[in-house]
């Protein structure tokens, strides 16, 4: 089966995928395509597996440790209170999981639900031009980390 994330996988293979932040141990740190809040983020695994448990014990470790170091950038760049995880599959069914910074101020009623229950079409979209002190920030982060 071919998802959205094996496409973009295969697009950050080939140089191709504008979102890529960089290349980790386990698979492809990038910024998501509605920037629902500023610094979200998404770890696509490399190769996908369908979930979670499909990774050998190895294989699970390094994407969880992955997963915890881009929060650590997107809390360090962006100064949010703090990291949501989630990791659903559900419409697509392929591992990668969502890094979602949250911030004080965020409207009550939006900040103690999940990020799903606020309006996306009215977020602003990735942009490549508009994105690149975001992302180099993010980039240098995660990347002074892994050294």
């Amino acid at each position: 089966m071919t998802t959205l994330i094996h496409r973009r996988v295969e697009a950050a293979r080939k140089g191709e995928n504008p979102t890529v932040l960089c290349r980790l141990e386990s698979g492809w740190a990038v910024l998501g395509d509605v920037q629902i809040l500023n610094g979200y983020c998404l770890l696509l695994p490399d190769p996908v597996v369908p979930t979670l448990n499909d990774l050998d014990p190895s294989r699970r470790e390094k994407f969880l440790r992955d997963m915890a170091l881009i929060g650590d950038a997107v809390l360090e760049v962006t100064g949010a209170a703090r990291i949501n995880y989630e990791i659903l599959g559900n419409s697509e069914p392929a591992l990668h999981v969502h890094i979602l910074p949250r911030y004080d101020a965020e409207p009550d009623d939006l900040r103690r639900g999940p990020i799903w229950f606020y309006d996306w079409s009215k977020a602003p979209r990735f942009d490549p031009a508009m994105h690149k002190p975001l992302m180099d920030k993010l980039r240098a982060a995660i990347e002074k980390r892994v050294k």
